[in-house]
């Protein structure tokens, strides 16, 4: 066993450092990304020890980094493409929509589009405006994509790699506000799935689902509620594109309850697809309706005001506290 304890960003960069030795195929493009090594350091050292053509510092042009990512697909080449944060994905919006998402089907099958975009997603690090957003229901609403949400280092270790390793165009999003969270990380370990689901804390009282961020938002959560002596069991999606609902409908068929968090604005987030899944599955076993607990119908709110935009551990705790009221 070859264990580490690796921070999210670490294993991120250790992730991308494997799946270049692996496959010479791998090319990362992105802002910034070579010499300094990304924003947040993610890609340090890739540069050096891979070269300049296959960590390609680009332009300021998130269009052209799609783009050009889009014509190394079609020659049999794996980008991993880097937007430097999440506000600054919307330029090239147009090229993951209607080339990177729809040239598979377009092309009959016959030119895979094997690309992944990693976004650095959320608030919570006193950021400047069109740093802190949560676009994922964007890209979740569009066919032809896969949107993968880690929140700890092992999945963003393993998850990475199997990500470059897929067939299909991956919108892969990182939580930047817990890039430095630590985990151990046994790099020899058989990962679990990419597109699954995961309960991480048991409990009987009422499940609560999260995402990326928000997974330890909604553990600190669970512990609170246990001390108050409720259970709560939470889940960690994982991916949201495909949603892997069944052990999701497994928990709230025993708990009966169902709380969905997320970062984003509440209306038609992904917590208002969940929840109408999760009603329609498992509508005789519900003791309350699905409750969803996210950002407010705002633009992401200047610094000083984002903790009272944030979903928190009160907020998920009133949700938890109004569904055991039914």
């Amino acid at each position: 066993m070859t264990a580490q304890t690796l921070t999210i960003g670490k294993a991120l960069n250790l992730g991308l450092r494997k799946a270049m030795e692996d496959d010479a195929k791998v090319v990362l493009m992105g802002e910034d990304i070579g010499k300094l090594g990304g924003v947040f350091r993610i890609t340090d050292g890739l540069q050096k020890d891979f070269g300049e053509a296959r960590v390609v510092d680009t332009p300021l042009a998130e269009a052209g980094i799609l783009g050009t990512a889009v014509g190394l697909a079609m020659r049999g080449y794996r980008p991993v493409c880097e937007i430097q944060f999440d506000g600054f994905v919307f330029p090239a919006y147009n090229q993951i929509v209607t080339q990177v998402a729809k040239m598979h089907a377009r092309s009959r099958g016959t030119l895979p589009m094997p690309i992944v975009i990693r976004i650095p997603f959320g608030g919570g690090i006193g950021a400047v405006e069109h740093h802190s957003e949560s676009p994922e229901a964007y890209f979740a609403h569009t066919a032809g994509l896969k949107v993968v949400a880690v929140s700890n280092p092992v999945d963003a270790y393993w998850g990475i790699q199997q990500a470059i390793a897929a067939p299909d165009p991956i919108v892969f999003l990182e939580p930047k506000r817990r890039y430095w969270e630590k985990a151990e990380v046994d790099v020899d370990a058989t990962p679990d799935p990419l597109f699954a689901s995961r309960v991480v804390r048991g409990g009987d009282d009422v499940t609560v689902l999260a995402y990326g961020p928000m997974v330890k938002t909604a553990l600190q959560a669970a512990e609170a509620a246990a001390e108050e002596g409720r259970s709560v069991e939470v889940v960690d999606l994982r991916t949201v594109s495909p949603l892997d609902l069944d052990p999701v409908y497994e928990s709230v068929r025993r708990t009966g309850r169902c709380v969905v968090v997320h970062e984003a604005p509440v209306t038609l987030g992904l917590g208002a697809e969940i929840a109408a899944r999760v009603t329609e599955t498992c509508f005789h076993s519900l003791e309350a309706p699905v409750l969803r607990v996210g950002g407010y119908d705002t633009p992401y709110p200047p610094s000083k005001l984002e903790e009272e935009y944030l979903p928190d551990l009160d907020r998920v705790l009133d949700a938890v506290d109004r569904a055991m009221e039914f």
